[in-house]
């Protein structure tokens, strides 16, 4: 069942290809339909649902509730171990636990905290021993947990925590202590009110006897917070509520500190650091650097819950949106009787429809990263490789999801005028909720430095694999490349091939291997630039160097945006070819169209100072993103449609359908009035003589009255 049954109001043209509706939702679900049309069951459940005006205490308690509920009834343990009562199915697990945001926000983030983190940091940092103690109580609710992280001082930068755990051996005991104010974990869910234990994760000091202390770098901890039964903190530790927030009041989010907290030495999961009980350290990865990260890669499931989460935000803004903008009239602009519905407008189409091809692009993308999270966490791909090309996969997508929930939803917002703006129509709800999802779990600038760096180090690795003859080669070639596109040659050579013919330079553009060809030499390119400009800095002095990569460090962003946008054309394309239908295909195909000449047109600026693009070609690429627009406009309800959520995921009133009756009770008022003798006549077209005339009025001298009229007067 679609959020709507609004039609276009403006016919699908009789030669013009027609969407399958249900075919083309099968695809968009995945490879997890069914576990996600499960999730949408348990979604559509009013228990589940937000409910608008709560108080801060009360939200956080129906969310608390609601979380309990889902451990008991709704199949969220899927990613844990079959022996504990789960299925060791990680892609499915996380498939369904990304739909619960249509519901609330903030119960899809309090799940992911209880058993995205908190438990999923049990399952992959600690051994069997902490599974059979620990993981149940996790799963159930019975131990509500935070994941002790960020710090105040420090939130991406995790290596540089000033959280301590130093090891005694007299006691066997670690010493968990936050040794100044910068130091207290902060913006936890569950640290305010309901978590009674957490994973700290601190630096790891121990000292052999008789020798000087030793700081092995970040590891995690289990470390019991608070009294089951009053709810009272434990000696030692303390706390704050973070408050009330811009959005996801749901959840109670705080601050914890912790005054020499001493906990015993087997609450170390110790999956990849152990300390013996002489104090002796000893991990199975020997590298301090490639031991944190991969304990930190453990966890980017939560990335890849995000950027799930956030696609599906946009798909709902998008449903509430289009809907409306083909129901809802304004101005007679094509008649003089009948009001044009607002999507049939140019600039509204410009609002929305692209950032619908962005959302299928992302959709897309979405389900090649959850195949590779499932992979490597299901044990079939899981080496060093697959582990890192899912670490900078998610570390591409979730940026670019998540900014484009926050795009969108605003977009949506203010296409919907007043109506938007109203709580029941839910985009202001989801546009605030929704607004962290670009910081936690990683700062989207920073991931994409994370992405940025693997692209040149994969350059790195290309170019170590030439000899002396082969550097002097590439990088002749390079400078060829540049010196072709960069003088009038290769422009000219577009701008005589185009001339008399812009269908011939439109016939360019919309041809798939052109478009990826722009797209990839772009990255190509901006990958080669940054690499030879920061080569200086291997070996230069460490100053220097950081310097030197600060002063391209928008560079280095802007690249990773470049890949990511590529990334995303690719998995666009071959979405497209797990449709069948020839009328969805040949509509996916002006919508993959649409989302990579966007791509292109955000940035023409890039591709005339490196002469990819002729001024020519360029104008073009506007022009035919317009002519796209009209083509996709007759199908943007079947497309949102598509996405396949019902109005008890939806919710909002413009989207039921009452926007269609409020119009047509109007439109049929006003034909009746038309029809009847009696209906008023325009004043400019009512007979003279019953158009009495006033004198006309004294002026006076007032400048301010002067200066008012003459604004307020039309030209």
């Amino acid at each position: 069942m679609t959020a709507s049954s609004a039609r276009p109001a403006r016919a699908i043209p009789a030669d013009d290809p027609a969407v399958d509706v249900e075919g083309l939702a099968a695809v968009l679900l995945g490879p997890y339909a069914e576990l996600r049309r499960q999730a949408r069951a348990v979604a559509g459940e009013e228990r589940y649902q937000r409910t608008e005006g709560l108080s801060v205490p009360e939200h956080r308690e129906r969310v608390l509730e609601q979380l309990k509920t889902l451990a008991r009834e709704a199949d969220v343990l899927r990613a844990f171990p079959t022996a504990l009562g789960g299925r060791d199915d990680h892609g499915g697990s996380v498939s369904r636990f990304e739909e619960l945001v249509v519901a609330d926000p903030s119960l899809q983030i309090k799940a992911g905290v209880q058993w995205g983190l908190f438990a999923s940091a049990i399952m992959h940092l600690g051994t069997a021993e902490h599974h059979a103690q620990l993981l149940p109580a996790a799963m159930s609710v019975d131990v509500p947990g935070a994941f002790a992280m960020t710090e105040t001082g420090h939130g991406s930068d995790v290596a540089s925590i000033g959280t301590t755990a130093t090891y005694d051996p007299d006691t066997q005991e670690f010493v968990i202590h936050t040794p100044f104010r910068a130091a207290w974990k902060d913006y936890l869910g569950n640290a305010a009110v309901h978590g009674t234990a957490a994973v700290v994760f601190a630096q790891l000091i121990t000292a052999p006897p008789g020798g000087r202390a030793v700081n092995h770098g970040v590891h995690a901890l289990y470390v019991p917070l608070r009294d089951p039964e009053t709810g009272e903190f434990l000696p030692g530790i303390g706390g704050e509520d973070d408050g009330l927030k811009g959005g996801l009041n749901g959840i109670d989010n705080g601050r914890l500190h912790f005054d020499h907290v001493r906990v015993p030495r087997t609450n170390l999961l110790n999956r990849y650091g152990d300390v013996a009980p002489d104090g002796t350290y000893s991990s199975p990865i020997a590298s301090p650097g490639r031991r944190f990260f991969t304990m930190l890669g453990t966890l980017v499931q939560g990335r890849v819950s995000l950027d799930g989460a956030a696609v599906n935000a946009a798909k709902v803004a998008l449903i509430i949106a289009v809907t409306y903008g083909n129901q809802r009239r304004q101005f007679t602009g094509a008649s003089d009787t009948e009001e044009m519905v607002l999507l049939d407008y140019a600039e509204h189409q410009r609002r929305l429809l692209p950032l619908l091809a962005d959302t299928y692009a992302s959709s897309f993308a979405h389900e090649v990263l959850l195949e590779k999270f499932d992979a490597v966490f299901s044990g079939r791909e899981d080496n060093d490789a697959s582990r890192q090309d899912l670490e900078t996969l998610a570390a591409s997508l979730k940026p670019a999801s998540t900014w484009l929930a926050l795009d969108t939803l605003q977009a949506a917002r203010e296409a919907c005028g007043g109506a938007g703006f109203l709580t029941e129509n839910r985009l202001t709800s989801l546009r605030a909720d929704l607004d962290i999802f670009v910081t936690f779990e990683g700062d989207n600038t920073v991931l994409l430095q994370l992405v940025a760096k693997r692209l040149l180090a994969d350059y790195g690795r290309e170019f170590a694999k030439f000899d002396a003859g082969g550097v002097a080669r590439f990088v002749a070639g390079q400078a060829a490349s540049a010196a072709l596109h960069r003088t009038p040659l290769l422009r000219a050579v577009q701008t005589l091939s185009d001339v008399g013919d812009a269908r011939r330079s439109a016939g360019q553009l919309r041809d798939a291997d052109t478009q990826r060809a722009l797209l990839a030499d772009r990255v190509d390119t901006m990958v080669a630039d940054v690499a030879q400009a920061l080569r200086p800095a291997t070996k230069a002095p460490r100053g220097q160097a950081a310097e030197l990569f600060n002063e391209h460090q928008h560079e280095l962003i802007e690249m990773a945006r470049a890949h990511v946008e590529l990334v995303q054309w690719e998995a666009f394309t071959a979405g497209i070819e797990q449709v069948d239908d020839p009328g969805t295909r040949q509509v996916l195909v002006w919508l993959r169209d649409l989302f990579g000449l966007s791509v292109i047109e955000r940035n023409l600026a890039w591709y005339l100072i490196h002469g990819r693009l002729s001024a020519g070609r360029a104008r073009t690429v506007t022009s035919y993103i317009d002519r796209l627009l009209r083509r996709l406009r007759p199908h943007a309800q079947d497309l949102v449609d598509a996405f396949g959520y019902g109005p008890e995921h939806v919710r909002a009133h413009i989207a039921s359908g009452a926007e269609r009756e409020r119009q047509d009770e109007a439109r049929a008022y006003y034909r009746a009035q038309r029809a009847s003798a009696d209906a008023p006549v325009p004043e400019k077209q009512a007979p003279a003589a019953v158009i009495a005339k006033t004198p006309p009025v004294t002026e006076t001298a007032n400048p301010v009255g002067d200066q008012i009229s003459a604004e307020a007067t039309p030209a």
